[in-house]
Parts: C-alpha cells; sequence; structure tokens
C-alpha cells in the first residue's frame, strides 16, 4: 500500500475485515492511494456490505426477536 498516509495503513491492518476486503477488491486500494479522503466513503461502504452499522444491528435485533416470537408462539 503505497503512497496511502500511514494512519490509514495502520487503521485498515488492524481491522482484519476491512484488510481482507481490500485485498480482494484492488479498486478501493487505488481511490485509497489517491486521496486519503476516500477512507471515509470506504467504511460507509464496509460498515454496510457487511451489516455493521448501528441501524443494520438495530434490524438484526428485530429479525431475531420475531424469530424467537415465532418459535415460542409454535411451542405454546
Amino acid at each position: 500500500m503505497i503512497n496511502m498516509d500511514e494512519l490509514i495503513v495502520k487503521e485498515l491492518l488492524k481491522k482484519k475485515d476491512y484488510y481482507r476486503y481490500l485485498k480482494e477488491n484492488s479498486e478501493w486500494v487505488k481511490l485509497l492511494k489517491r486521496d486519503k479522503l476516500n477512507y471515509k466513503n470506504f467504511i460507509k461502504y464496509i460498515k454496510k456490505k457487511y451489516k455493521l452499522r448501528v441501524q443494520d444491528k438495530v434490524e438484526n435485533v428485530f429479525e431475531n426477536l420475531e424469530v424467537l416470537s415465532s418459535v415460542l408462539s409454535n411451542i405454546n
């Protein structure tokens, strides 16, 4: 990852999912090399893709509650 800001590289190496995604999808590597401001866009994209946003987590909780409710209603 040449010419990328050192802090960005350190952050990417800390987060295994981010680093793995970059290895598999080089278009983001190119964007990050061109402009370090793309890092925020990359983080947003990854959080959306892997459902790491707060709204995704809330949706997941509701889905789990619905499943649990249906299981409990079928038991009774």
